[in-house]
């Protein structure tokens, strides 16, 4: 019994100290391409510059959604960052998380078990949450909207659930951060349940116009009726010559 405990603790040692270096080697690694396409903007330990904050505390679900968006790095820090093609591979932005949360602790990447929202979401409690918390900002309709100073919510369909839930827990730009006391993690999952059936809902009633409200549709109407009435009108003119 005893060599069989022994033989046990022996045989997890070399694992915990090969998962130690693995991570060693990541942090390392996410550390030269810290080095190499951020630090001239946030410092070369993190620590900010003049035109970028700290990232010290930001937590690795903020480098995460920054990063595997597209929205880091930025040629122009004057502007807001928008959301495109990344930069980065999976594999560089896991180790650039890895590199930034190793600074200090911060909120971490949600996993899959966490993110099964299918599973543990309400898609009617998502729907009152969304409206209640997300509407003013990103429409209705989740197709985004306007801020003040030239600023914009940025609509959040077609985005990955991962991205969903980890701008909810850093607040990324403008958006208000949604701790797990205002929004708990289920309340979080159900509101990604919502978006997702909201993607997926067809537009029954024809053209969506992109489902941004009454602007569009008025402005569609006007131009349309405007429009006849002016060719109804030189069409009269020219008939009564």
């Amino acid at each position: 019994m005893a060599i069989g405990t022994t033989f046990s603790v022996a045989s997890a040692t070399p694992n915990k100290s090969a998962l130690a270096l693995a991570r060693s080697a990541v942090i390392e690694e996410g550390k030269q391409l810290f080095l190499k396409g951020c630090s001239s903007c946030h410092g070369l330990n993190a620590e900010g510059g003049a035109i970028a904050p700290s990232l010290i505390g930001v937590g690795a679900a903020s480098v995460d959604f920054q990063v595997a968006t597209g929205r880091m790095p930025m040629a122009d820090m004057s502007t807001q960052a928008m959301r495109k093609e990344p930069v980065y591979t999976p594999e560089q932005v896991a180790a650039l998380a890895a590199y930034v949360a190793s600074l200090a602790p911060g909120p971490e990447i949600p996993g899959d078990e966490l993110l099964n929202y299918e599973r543990d979401g309400s898609l009617a409690e998502g729907g009152e949450l969304f409206r209640n918390n997300c509407a003013m900002c990103h429409n209705f309709a989740g197709q985004g909207g306007a801020l003040t100073q030239g600023k914009y919510a940025p609509t959040v369909m077609g985005v990955e659930p991962v991205h969903i839930y980890e701008a909810m827990i850093t607040g990324p730009q403008s958006m208000p951060v949604f701790s797990d006391k205002t929004i708990t993690p289920e309340e979080k999952l159900s509101i990604i349940k919502w978006i997702k059936a909201a993607e997926a809902e067809p537009a029954l009633g024809g053209a969506s116009l992109g489902r941004v409200g009454p602007v569009t549709e008025g402005l569609l109407v006007w131009t349309l009726g405007i429009g006849m009435l002016i060719g109804v009108a030189v069409w009269l003119a020219m008939k009564a010559r």
